[in-house]
């Protein structure tokens, strides 16, 4: 298969004009979405100078990388943001059930605030943080799509963590000189990706019945290539400032296309049993599902008008393309 990069749309940076070495920060270098921002800039920054900020030492001691231990209010970032141009903070507590507000909070909101008072402290000059779409609501279920500029209505202590961390940015950025860029996604999906769409595939890949052939709604996903992509933009372009960008691929999907699409990319069909939607939400909620219910059920759909504007950016990689590149 051609390598897919062949097919981006040419980038040039205004900012980048005359800079030598660009010195970029990345927090949460190991994880799904970190490895492949990591991969990108390589890539297609090779003139960037990469720090991986991990919280324990890797077995070949890389010499790019840092190690700054478990993240929350005490955590020390000095070294790792010392002489730092960008920071990209992409670690975080993730989605689990089993954690509270305050264990999330930890790590989302107060390890955010401390990382971003050391960092303009330091004379980082822009920090890029990346979000959720949960920060804007839980759905968009009988209402239009959710846009960069509108009130949040964060739900359960992810959601809310992260919030509390876009906020605490912004007060870091009013009382310095430090530019901050906030990236709320929707559900991620890729190669190693955690959670939903690991479920899916997994549910398609053994062919399981899911009752799911009947689902008319509309959500926005984003591949992890599209959102590094995104990301790798946001490092130096000059309209990025001050910005909240909703992001995510070219089309919006209904669980059941975008699970028949994972087949199509596995070359299996999916086994999808027609079943009243009412039905089943009643049934899931009635076992204590009811995040299950929203996400799959549920529409949740970004406008992505924001971003494009600003940046001149449009995904790069299509649905089609991302989940084939997935399988591979």
């Amino acid at each position: 298969m051609p390598d897919l990069r062949d097919e981006r749309p040419q980038q040039v940076s205004a900012r980048r004009v005359g800079v030598s070495v660009m010195k970029v920060l990345v927090t949460g270098s190991s994880g799904f979405v970190g490895r492949h921002v990591c991969r990108m800039i390589r890539s297609e920054r090779p003139d960037t100078q990469l720090l991986r900020a991990v919280r324990t030492p890797t077995s070949d001691e890389r010499d790019d990388e840092i190690t700054v231990g478990e993240i929350g209010e005490g955590t020390n970032w000095a070294d790792a943001v010392a002489g730092q141009d960008v920071v990209i903070h992409l670690a975080a507590s993730a989605h689990n059930l089993s954690r509270d507000l305050d264990e999330v909070h930890q790590v989302n909101g107060l390890g955010t605030k401390r990382l971003a008072v050391q960092a303009s402290e330091a004379g980082v000059k822009r920090f890029i943080f990346i979000s959720s779409v949960g920060v804007s609501g839980a759905s968009t279920r009988g209402r239009s799509p959710f846009i960069a500029d509108e009130n949040p209505e964060p739900h359960g202590a992810y959601a809310r963590s992260k919030f509390w961390a876009e906020e605490a940015l912004r007060d870091a950025g009013a009382f310095s000189d430090m530019e901050i860029v906030i990236v709320r996604p929707p559900l991620v999906y890729g190669p190693g990706a955690p959670g939903n769409f690991d479920r899916l595939a997994r549910w398609v890949r053994n062919g399981i019945p899911l009752p799911l052939g009947t689902v008319r709604n509309k959500r926005s996903f984003i591949s992890v290539y599209n959102l590094a992509d995104v990301i790798v933009r946001c490092l130096d372009h000059p309209n990025a400032v001050g910005k909240v960008f909703l992001v995510k691929d070219g089309e919006d999907l209904s669980t059941t296309d975008f699970i028949r699409r994972i087949g199509n990319a596995m070359g299996r069909k999916p086994r999808l049993m027609p079943f009243p939607v009412s039905v089943l939400r009643t049934i899931l909620v009635a076992t204590g599902q009811k995040n299950a219910a929203q996400s799959l059920l549920d529409s949740l759909v970004v406008d992505g008008v924001d971003v494009e504007e600003a940046l001149g950016w449009v995904p790069p990689y299509s649905v089609e393309e991302s989940l084939r590149r997935c399988f591979l």
